[in-house]
């Protein structure tokens, strides 16, 4: 299976540097509006089958231009919203909250923010939703989700990859992974480019 792993597009809480994690969330504004469009034509030559989003607004508003181009729905699943800051929600210093992230590891998946998620939390909730996704069936799928889940989830699923290739997505920005999660993953593009052409941030 192909997966095209894509971060909503922008909202005014991005613009004002807002960690902005919790239901419902700041929509998407005029420019991530205009990116959404921009999506259908910059991923027009892929075999997309399904598009599926986040249970938060600025994912499903994202996702519908491209689903509505191929003349699909937009299905919404549970387990691909973004990654809990808690108590450091809508905060503009997100040094905590990138800190706890940075931290996780295989030996370091206990720890989160106070009213956060822990790693394990994270992991087990978005391999959840993948699996949803996996078990429909298709050969190529979109999903609509959220900058450090993405960020977070593309390393921890493909161990391999360089690290060299971790900057953060801006708004549509996608990965691009390949395989199973029984299987394991191959991660082949970050942020659209093959991950052997991408240079460090």
């Amino acid at each position: 299976m192909r997966l095209l792993l894509i971060r909503h597009g922008q909202t005014d809480s991005n613009v004002n540097h807002l960690l902005d994690t919790l239901h419902p969330g700041a929509p998407l504004n005029a420019t991530g509006l205009a990116q959404a469009q921009a999506l259908v034509q910059t991923l027009a030559h892929e075999p997309i089958e399904a598009v599926y989003a986040s249970t938060l607004p600025r994912a499903q508003e994202t996702a519908a231009p491209l689903a509505a181009a191929r003349g699909l729905e937009v299905q919404v699943i549970d387990g691909l919203q973004e990654i809990s800051a808690g108590v450091e929600d809508m905060n503009s210093d997100w040094r905590r909250y990138v800190e706890v992230l940075s931290s996780w590891s295989p030996t370091n998946l206990d720890v989160g923010l106070p009213e956060g998620e822990t790693a394990r939390e994270f992991v087990a909730r978005y391999s959840g939703a993948l699996r949803q996704i996996e078990a429909a069936g298709h050969s190529v799928a979109a999903l609509v989700s959220h900058g450090a889940a993405l960020r977070t989830w593309g390393l921890v699923v493909c161990p391999s990859a360089p690290l060299d290739v971790a900057r953060p997505l801006e708004n549509t920005e996608w990965l691009e992974l390949e395989g199973s999660s029984d299987e394991g993953w191959r991660l082949t593009r970050w942020a659209g480019v093959p991950v052997d052409e991408v240079r460090p941030a």
